[in-house]
């Protein structure tokens, strides 16, 4: 059994994707990874403090975020990563 250590990267999780329009005024309009992609949110969320405090797997939506959620002003982590997935190509 080969150790995970030799492992190689998921390559459908490093392809880069496209971000539409809304989604690129958080992240850029270059292609990134996943894995960059995800960062980057989670970067812009940090740098704007739009976790929840009192419910940390919360995010708020600013001006910024709202069309990436949808409309919505408040997601869960896991909604998150769902709406995102609507935005890249």
């Amino acid at each position: 059994m080969p150790k995970a250590s030799n492992s190689k990267p998921n390559s459908a999780l490093m392809k880069p994707v496209q971000p539409d329009p809304a989604l690129a005024a958080i992240v850029g309009s270059e292609p990134l990874s996943r894995p960059e992609l995800t960062k980057k949110i989670w970067d812009y969320i940090k740098k704007h403090s739009l976790q929840d405090p009192a419910q940390k797997r919360m995010i708020n939506a600013d001006a910024t975020l709202k069309p990436v959620f949808d409309g919505k002003s408040q997601v869960s982590m896991f909604e998150m990563t769902r709406l995102v997935n609507g935005h890249i190509q």
